[in-house]
């Protein structure tokens, strides 16, 4: 599940820099803020499983 969302992010990151440069960073901007999201979610999973 977690592996397809970002495969999803990937492509729609690169769609973005690809048709929209002038939104690239704001893309960029997007997938960070995505990203410390995923790393808190996994984190608080990983945490909660030991």
């Amino acid at each position: 599940m977690l592996l397809i969302i970002g495969i999803i992010l990937l492509v729609l990151w690169l769609f973005g820099f690809i048709a929209l440069p002038g939104l690239g960073w704001l893309i960029n901007v997007a997938l960070v803020i995505a990203v410390i999201f995923l790393i808190i979610w996994l984190l608080k999973k990983v945490f909660k499983l030991f």
